[in-house]
């Protein structure tokens, strides 16, 4: 749980007691390529950290799927309006490469955020930084080409390699053709 407590240091100021508590409450799992972390009418549970790999959000509309996220390592997420509302998401989480998730229930985490004020601080962070990509990605489908979104996010992660292209070009909102294009024009 290195990189979790790694993670969790960059992000508060904790002592290793504390530090140690929190992460005993921490299940990891894996996952094989093309394997579901959830499927579409489950309802979500827990909240996941990305130890290694990398995984895809996405959901079914007009016999498409539509990319609407990507995690990978060093991640922390969940789908938070299933988790919050207990109603069964509408979404799948897929392993695009096989991977490694440290989990913890959403009782748990609640429980620690009421034991340690610091955790409650971590949790804040998490989802302002959340909110804020959230908030960048629809700006740049708004003010950027989708050229300019390609290599923004190519600077990012080289993990964007492991993407297949169809599923890189839902995420882009763009066809596979048009990604083909953008990527051979930048060879």
């Amino acid at each position: 749980m290195i990189e979790l407590s790694n993670f969790i240091k960059s992000q508060i100021n904790i002592s290793n007691d504390d530090l140690q508590t929190i992460l005993s409450n921490f299940q990891e799992r894996t996952i094989d390529k093309d394997k579901f972390v959830i499927k579409k009418g489950q309802i979500v549970t827990s909240y996941y950290f990305i130890k290694s790999g990398g995984l895809r959000i996405y959901f079914d509309k007009d016999d498409r799927q539509i990319t609407g996220w990507l995690a990978f390592q060093n991640d922390f997420f969940t789908e938070l309006n299933s988790l919050k509302s207990g109603q069964p998401t509408q979404f799948n989480i897929h392993a695009i490469e096989s991977s490694t998730l440290l989990t913890i229930d959403k009782s748990q985490m609640e429980l620690l955020y009421r034991q340690f004020p610091l955790w409650q601080q971590f949790g804040r962070q998490i989802w302002e930084n959340a909110f804020l990509k959230v908030i960048n990605g629809i700006l740049s489908y708004q003010t950027m080409t989708a050229e300019e979104r390609y290599l923004g996010m190519m600077k990012q992660s080289d993990l964007l390699q492991k993407v297949p292209l169809k599923q890189l070009a839902s995420y882009l909102g763009i066809t596979q053709t048009s990604l083909s294009r953008i990527r051979k024009n930048i060879k």
